[in-house]
Order: structure tokens, then sequence, then C-alpha cells
């Protein structure tokens, strides 16, 4: 009995240390240092804008128009062109134009002889006269006919010069340089000058284009302030506006990010009562033509 207790035991004994063996903790593991990203600070100027909505127009618009009467008889250009200042449009024919300085031509060079011969019977008589031939009524009736004829002839003069321009109005050329509208009137059509006279086309400058867009009055208060104005002055600020060289930037409808850039030229001289907004535009290059005026844009004002 004494030996089987001992060997329970001893068994009891074994089992707890395998026990206690089994539920050691293991060896720590080491860790790797944290990873931290340091970067340097950096200096830089943040400014305030402000942001409106405008739209593109082109700097100068001219409808062309006939000065003078005729039949169109050739059109020159495709709708939608690009034309330079002095292309020719429209072509009326110039043969009335040219019927009219070849009769006041015969009729100058007729006055011309009538003066020719006046002048030597002025001075036929004048002769006489210092020898008793002639009286003074005679001389003084030569020398008014010859006056006469020499108005005559300055008076044809006149409307040869304003027959030649008829002629040259006759080739309607454009005025600036720009894209053309469409033709309004073709080949064949009567053009009356005057008070009917009817458009003939239309044409737009396209380089520079301008960016017009309305500016509440306290933004435009603040900007006179950033740029440095007297005092915020906005009378100032508008009266100058063309020499503070000012930039703005937009983007196009559709687009993301105000890639453009133009610059301030003009501010009105009032306040819109209705909607308490000045009218300001300016200046943007296009040179490759990619604006197009009546085009919608999206204006960046920094304040």
């Amino acid at each position: 009995m004494r030996l089987h207790l001992l060997s329970v035991l001893s068994l009891s004994a074994i089992l707890l240390t395998s026990m206690v063996g089994c539920g050691s903790t293991p060896p720590a593991v080491a860790l790797d240092a944290p990873r931290v990203t340091v970067m340097h600070p950096e200096q830089r100027q943040l400014s305030d804008y402000e942001e409106f909505n405008g739209w593109m127009a082109a700097d100068k618009t001219v409808e062309v128009r006939a000065r003078v009467r005729g039949h169109i008889t050739k059109v020159n250009f495709t709708d939608g062109q690009y034309v330079k200042k002095g292309d020719l449009l429209f072509e009326l024919d110039p043969r009335p134009f040219q019927a009219e300085i070849g009769k006041a031509t015969d009729s100058l060079k007729v006055f011309e002889a009538q003066k020719t011969a006046a002048d030597k019977e002025e001075a036929r008589l004048r002769a006489l006269q210092s020898k008793g031939g002639a009286s003074t009524q005679q001389v003084e009736k030569a020398e008014a006919d010859a006056l006469a004829l020499a108005a005559e002839i300055s008076r044809v003069q006149n409307e040869i010069t304003r027959a030649k321009l008829d002629l040259e109005y006759s080739r309607i050329t454009a005025d600036i340089s720009g894209r053309v509208g469409k033709a309004e009137l073709s080949e064949g059509n009567l053009v009356n000058a005057g008070g009917s006279d009817p458009l003939l086309t239309t044409i737009v400058s396209v380089d520079p284009i301008r960016i017009y867009f309305n500016v509440d009055e306290r933004s435009l208060l603040r900007y006179a302030k950033g740029v440095g104005a007297q005092g915020g002055n906005l009378t100032d600020l508008l009266a100058n506006l063309k020499d503070q060289h000012a930039n703005f930037k937009f983007e196009m409808d559709g687009e993301s990010g105000f890639t453009h850039e133009g610059t301030l030229r003009f501010g009105d001289n009032r306040v819109d009562p209705t909607t308490g907004t000045i009218q300001v535009y300016g200046d943007v290059p296009n040179d490759k033509r990619m604006f197009v005026p009546g085009s919608r844009v999206r204006v960046r004002l920094t304040i």
C-alpha cells in the first residue's frame, strides 16, 4: 500500500512538471522603431479672391453697309471667314460710276477750253483799253466771264472727285481685321445707300477679346485697398484701372481650373442701382483664336 502511494505521488510530480514546462512564457521579440516623416516648414503667400460669372465679347464690332447705290456683282468671302483690314468683301457694278467720271471729265475739258478763250479775250481788251479801243465795262465783263469759268472748272473738279469716291465705295472692304458673319445679300441684289441701306454683314474683332463681368461694390472696395488705391477710393480705382495692370484668371464653361489669364482695363463710372454692381471688363490675348465672343466664363479676381 505504501509503495502504491509513492508511485502515485511520483507520477503526479512528473505530470505537474510537464504542465509547468508547457505553460512557460516565450522569449520577447524586438520591435522595429516606428517610421516618422519629417517636413521642413515652408513660407508661402496666400491670397484671398472672389469669383464672378462673366461673358466674352468682341473688342470691336463693325456693321458693313454700302455707301453708294448699286447692284452687287460679287461677294468675295465665305461666311465665318477671318478677314484682314482692307480685304475686299463686296463689289458693286462700277459702270455707272465710271460713266459719271467720264461725263464730268468731258465737262471739265469744255470749261477749260472756254476759260482759255476768256483769258485771251480779257487780255486783248485790256490791251485795247490802254489805247482807248475798249471800254472799262467791256474789260470788267471779260474778267467776270473768266472768273465764272474758273468757278465752273472748280465745281466740275469736285464732281470728279466725288464720282471717283463713289467708284471707290463700290468696292466694299473690311474696316477692321476679324471674323466676318454671313452675307446678308448675295450677287444680283440692289443696294440702296442712305436711310434704307441694308446690312451686308458684320465683322467682329478676335484679338484681343474682352471679358465682361459684374462686381459688387463691397468686393471692389476690398480690391481697391488690396491694390493700394489711395484710401481705398473706388472712384480713383475705376478711373485708373487701365494703369494698374492688374491680372485676373478665368475658366471656360466645362473647364476645371482657372488656367487662363487677362488684364483689367475698364470699370464703369457708376453703380447699377438695381443690382448694386459695377461692370468691369478686361482684355485677353486671343492670337490662337480659341476664344469666341458670347462664351460664358467664370472669373477669379484676387482681392
